[in-house]
């Protein structure tokens, strides 16, 4: 049978076609959304690191200290080693007596006082600040020539953590 330029057995063929291409396409999307679901548990883990002290840098210059002077403010900054910032809390000085130069003593000098910082460090050389360390040398009514000319007075800085 004939229908215009078409025959019905043209018409059926092209409609089986049809037919059989969307029957797959929504036999394949059926497919696509069949899932099952399931929970389930498990474990890791994660390691933390370790921190290197920094190292504390006076930056002050003292020269021609004498006996019964005004004390002097010291000040500086840090060197820190670690990958990231570190939080300082304090920094405290300390006359190093174990190494001062021949002809002076311990009593001759005082270093006092703290610098409170309670600041991150960031990584890196010379970096954050800290002030507030004195040294004073002191008028001890005795002949004191043993100390004259000296180099190096040295001072020990102790840095504590922030709480």
């Amino acid at each position: 049978m004939k229908f215009g330029k078409f025959s019905l057995k043209a018409i059926s063929t092209k409609g089986a076609i049809f037919g059989l291409s969307a029957g797959v396409a929504l036999g394949l999307s059926g497919a696509a959304l069949a899932y099952w679901t399931q929970s389930g548990s498990g474990t890791g883990s994660a390691q933390t690191g370790t921190t290197t002290a920094v190292t504390v840098n006076q930056t002050t210059v003292v020269t021609g200290m004498y006996p019964g002077e005004p004390a002097v403010t010291l000040a500086g900054n840090f060197t820190n080693p670690n990958p990231g910032s570190v939080k300082v809390g304090t920094v405290t000085g300390a006359l190093d007596t174990a190494n001062l130069p021949a002809g002076c003593v311990a009593g001759d000098f005082t270093v006092a006082g703290s610098a409170v910082i309670n600041a991150e460090i960031p990584t890196g050389t010379n970096v954050g600040t800290w002030s507030g360390v004195t040294i004073h040398m002191n008028d001890t009514a005795i002949n004191q020539d043993g100390c004259k000319a000296q180099t190096t007075i040295p001072i020990l800085y102790t840095v504590t953590a922030a709480a």
